[in-house]
């Protein structure tokens, strides 16, 4: 990868080697229009499929920047972690869930009524996405934890966990260091978001609780949300290829990916594959 000079990272990130990482990954787009979001898009262009819509993105521009997203042919991870009562969140779901919204969350701090509102209005919808749940923020640590009166983070986080799981939720959303602990109260069909991904070196911002890329899958996370650690470097593709790069060294020591062939594919259906 060293050897690639800078107008040939295109062409290395849109190669077959990196398709199933391509889809185990999501761009965010935190900007707060359209037109900034567009840069972005249209920098790395067919290179980067999955894109984050958060707060940010989805208060100023929401509505075009899904327009504009779907009609590129993107898939979108729409990240507005809902929290109200449970016929508001159904009725949100309802309102913002158009097409090219692959998966959406909600707080699992809801509870079990908002959870199964929001799952039975997930249900009804002509393309239902992925609904996933928000256990605790990466941004919080033990000592803030505790600041806010409660006990065991990583004990609450298995709670949550559970609790999505019994509400028929997809996953959840949570550190990659709470990966493990989630693997062992939910089915094996649930999809593990995470977060905060931060290679060596690069700076933490607010992360509390991140890890690195490779960290993360060899800790069996299924889908990882990538950031600032791309998108506010001065190369961002050649960011974002040394992150893609570290992710297909681990799943091809996990056997998840061959990449001695041109065009390597799966060896086989993985949770977390995305739709």
């Amino acid at each position: 990868m060293n050897d690639i000079i800078s107008g040939s990272w295109q062409e290395y990130l849109q190669s077959p080697r990196f398709d199933w990482v391509r889809r185990r990954t999501y761009l965010a787009l935190d900007v707060p229009t359209w037109t900034q979001a567009q840069d972005l898009v249209e920098l790395f262009g067919d290179a980067v499929r999955g894109y984050k819509v958060g707060l940010e993105l989805f208060c100023g521009d929401g509505p075009m920047a899904l327009r504009e997203l779907h009609r590129r042919g993107k898939r979108v991870f729409l990240d507005i972690k809902l929290h109200d009562i449970p016929h508001t969140v159904a009725g949100a779901i309802r309102s913002v869930c158009v097409p090219g919204v692959e998966m959406v969350n909600v707080h699992t701090a809801g509870g079990r009524e908002m959870l199964l509102a929001a799952r039975e209005a997930v249900d009804i919808l002509k393309e239902p996405p992925l609904l996933i749940g928000v256990t605790v923020l990466t941004s919080i640590n033990e000592n803030l934890w505790h600041e806010l009166g409660f006990t065991s983070l990583s004990e609450t986080v298995s709670v949550m966990a559970r609790l999505s799981a019994d509400c028929g939720l997809d996953g959840v959303v949570a550190a990659a260091i709470d990966v493990p602990r989630i693997r062992t109260v939910t089915p094996a069909h649930f999809i593990t978001v995470v977060p905060g991904i931060r290679p060596l070196g690069s700076a933490k911002h607010d992360q509390a609780r991140s890890l690195t890329p490779g960290e993360a899958l060899h800790l069996g996370a299924d889908r990882l949300v990538l950031g600032r650690a791309v998108t506010l470097v001065a190369d961002k593709k050649k960011a974002l290829a040394g992150i893609w790069d570290e992710m297909n060294g681990v799943l091809q020591a996990q056997g998840d990916v061959n990449l001695s062939v041109q065009n390597p594919t799966p060896e086989g259906p993985r949770r977390g594959d995305a739709v």
